[in-house]
Formats: structure tokens, C-alpha cells, sequence
């Protein structure tokens, strides 16, 4: 099939509006805490119900998109986001924030699981793996940003004046005085609606699916429960998303409460950049991958992590709030690794073992609701070290794997065309 470059594009921009929508949580809880007087553990429930929707509905959503393919999933993922959105914007109370957090989540998780197969087609199988890393640079530049439009429309509503410009000026009517940040929520909603819009329109390629791409039936998905190796694997794909949601999420607040920040300027901007990180980080994990076995680059980025996560919660104001980010650095190549080393460790059923991985998701609901937890009960700064846990076990992966295949370095390469 013919390369299809605005389809590809297109998808580009789902991946930044996905990112742009997952990853705003962050410089938000602090606002939350403070605005509706929550408790660390109540707060923690915002991500929790965002990240429990990926637990639930992956396997599901690829039964769908089998069914009634990627444009109609596509579309309804992004009207769902859009009630959920819609719903807050109206009615700005912390029990709808809950019910509207799982219904984006939701959207966002049927989205996952429709565009990579369409990507594929649209962009040539020969050009899959270059426009997949592209969609995470789209990906991690919506994560950098989002932070930075969070502190655009919060101190600019806050500070409004006659000389503001027309955005503020629209949103400053828009929004209750005392909750500058529900603005974030009528760009979701207005964002998403313009999906449905545009999607609805668009003809889409027609997508066959590759055997591995498959959602496969639910006795497959049980068969591949009972494998040792299957829940090993899902268990680092926990592990991984937990400990990057837990920072992300808990970071601006853990440098206001610990070293004065303010989390609309320092706070959102830490947070910027540890999505910016981890853009750049994938990039040089790329990289290495062409030198290093892939569990040597696991061991030594996560190891690397774990020191970086360490200076962030003991060291001073200063190195804390540099800290923070690298921690992202590190961490980013664990996801691509940890998925690979997966697949690889399976010869058959590997659409349904994604699907069961992609489940793992949901370790962003549950790790910094336990963070929260234990930061009402014995301080956030200890209950932060909970991610020595989870960044302990994905470094475990990077001595008992053992995939069928081993990723080809230049070496190798080099030693076969002898």
C-alpha cells in the first residue's frame, strides 16, 4: 500500500494529544489539594481513576477494534474523552473529577490500542519502527508542553487585567475565579470534540492485522495467565508505569512541601522537563541499544535511576529540583525495553500477551495511590521511597531474563558478515 503521509501525521497528532491529556495530572494535584482540601490519598485517587481505565478496557478495546475497526473505536474514544472533559468543565467538584478522569482514561486506552496497527499501515511496515519512535518524540514533546500551558492559563487568570490577552480574556468568563485551572479541562473537552470532528470525516486505511497484532479470545488471555514468565513480565510493565506516574505525579507537590517551590512556576516546570528527559533519554537509549545488550542498557539506566531518584528526595532545594527530571532521563528507556524483552520471551500468541502487558498500565493507578497513602501516614518524602520498589524489581528483569531473541548490536553485525 501506498504511504499515506497525512494519515501518518494525523496519527502523529493523536500521539501528542494522548500525552498532552495523560500527563498534565502532575502539576494539577497540588492545585487540587489545596482547592478542595484533600487529603495525599484522596488526591492520589485522581490518578488512580485515570490509570485503572487502561487496567480495565486494553484487552477489551482490542476485541473492539477487531470487530468494528480503528475510525469507529477512534471516534468514540475521543467523544468519551470528551464527556469526560465536558462533565468536569461543568460541574468542577472532586467526585466528578473522579468519574471524569477514568471516562478520559478510558478514551485514551482505546486509543492506544487503535492507532499503532493503523500507523503501520499508513506509514509502510518497512517505515513502522522510525514512525513509532516519532510518535514518542510527539508523545514526549505534548508532555514538555502541557506543564507550561497548565502555568500559562493558572498565573495569567490569576493575574488578569484589562491588558490580557484574548485567550485569558475568554477563559476568565469561562471558568470559577476560585478554580483557574478547570480552564485545562474546556481545552480537553474542545480538543477532543475537534478529533470526533475531524475523524468522522477522514477515510481512513483499510487495517489487516498482523498475527501479532491480534486481541486473540479470553481463553487465550487465561492460557497466557498461567505462564510464569507472562506474569513476570506483566509485573515489570506494573512496575515501570507506577514509578513514572508516581514521580510525575508527586514531584511538584514533594518540592512544596519540602523546599518551598511554587508548583505553577518550579513545580510545573519540573515536571516539564521530566517529560523533556525523557524525550531525550529514549533518543540516547536508542542509541546504545545499537552497542549494548538490551539488559545491560535496563541495568545501567535504572541503576543510574535509582541514584538520581535518591539525590532527588534526601539532597538539598537545588539538586532535588534538577533531580527529579534526570530521574526521567533514566527511566526512559525502561518501557520499550521491559515490552521487548517480553515479547521476545514468548514464540507464539503475542498480540494477546501485548494486550495483558499493556493491562500493566494500570500500576500508574496504583503506585502513587499507595505514595499517598503512606505520605499521609508517615510523610511524602518516605512514602516516595516506595519507587525503590518498583525501580528494584524492573532492575531484577535485567539479570533473570532470558528472551529467545537478544536485540543485534553493531558487533554482532559485524561478526556475521565475517
Amino acid at each position: 500500500m501506498k504511504r499515506n503521509y497525512f494519515i501518518v501525521a494525523l496519527i502523529l497528532f493523536i500521539f501528542f494529544v494522548i500525552s498532552f491529556l495523560t500527563n498534565i495530572l502532575g502539576p494539577l494535584i497540588p492545585e487540587i489539594i489545596k482547592d478542595f482540601n484533600t487529603s495525599l490519598a484522596m488526591a492520589a485517587f485522581l490518578p488512580f481513576s485515570f490509570f485503572i481505565a487502561y487496567g480495565v478496557l486494553s484487552i477489551p478495546s482490542g476485541m473492539i477494534v477487531e470487530k468494528y475497526k480503528e475510525k469507529r473505536v477512534i471516534v468514540l474514544a475521543f467523544f468519551i474523552s470528551f464527556l469526560g472533559a465536558l462533565l468536569f468543565s461543568v460541574f468542577p467538584k472532586f467526585p466528578v473529577a473522579l468519574v471524569s478522569l477514568f471516562m478520559i482514561g478510558a478514551g485514551m486506552a482505546m486509543l492506544q490500542v487503535a492507532i499503532n496497527p493503523l500507523l503501520r499501515v499508513a506509514g509502510g511496515e518497512e517505515h513502522f519502527a522510525f514512525n513509532s519512535v516519532m510518535g514518542q518524540l510527539f508523545f514526549g514533546l505534548a508532555s514538555f508542553l502541557s506543564p507550561q500551558v497548565f502555568s500559562y492559563l493558572v498565573i495569567n487568570l490569576d493575574n488578569y487585567s484589562s491588558d490580557s490577552d484574548r485567550i485569558i480574556t475568554l477563559f476568565k468568563g469561562l471558568v470559577p475565579e476560585n478554580l483557574p485551572w478547570v480552564s485545562l479541562y474546556m481545552i480537553f473537552a474542545l480538543v477532543s470534540l475537534l478529533m470526533v470532528i475531524i475523524i468522522s470525516f477522514i477515510r481512513l486505511p483499510k487495517v489487516e492485522l498482523k498475527e501479532e497484532e491480534k486481541a486473540g479470545a479470553w481463553d487465550i488471555h487465561l492460557q497466557l495467565f498461567k505462564n510464569k514468565t507472562v506474569i513476570l513480565f506483566f509485573i515489570g510493565i506494573f512496575a515501570y508505569v507506577g514509578t513514572e506516574q508516581g514521580i510525575a505525579n508527586w514531584m511538584s507537590e514533594f518540592l512544596s512541601t519540602y523546599h518551598g517551590f511554587d508548583p505553577r512556576v518550579e513545580g510545573a516546570n519540573a515536571v516539564s522537563l521530566f517529560w523533556g528527559s525523557m524525550t531525550v533519554g529514549c533518543l540516547l537509549g536508542l542509541v546504545f541499544l545499537k552497542f549494548l545488550d538490551s539488559k545491560i542498557v535496563l541495568r545501567l539506566f535504572t541503576s543510574a535511576a535509582l541514584l538520581s531518584l535518591t539525590a532527588a528526595l534526601f539532597a538539598g532545594p537545588n539538586i532535588s529540583l534538577w533531580a527529579f527530571p534526570a530521574t526521567g532521563f533514566f527511566i526512559s528507556v525502561i518501557w520499550s525495553i521491559v515490552f521487548s524483552l517480553a515479547l521476545n520471551s514468548l514464540d507464539k500468541h503475542h498480540g494477546s500477551f501485548s494486550g495483558i502487558l499493556v493491562t500493566g498500565i494500570m500500576g500508574g493507578a496504583i503506585a502513587p495511590l499507595i505514595i499517598g497513602g503512606l505520605g499521609d501516614l508517615i510523610g511524602l518524602r518516605l512514602g516516595m521511597t516506595f519507587l525503590y520498589i518498583t525501580l528494584g524489581y524492573v532492575l531484577s528483569i535485567s539479570f533473570w531474563a532470558r528472551p529467545l531473541i537478544n536485540n543485534k548490536t553493531i558487533t554482532m553485525r559485524t561478526k556475521e558478515k565475517k
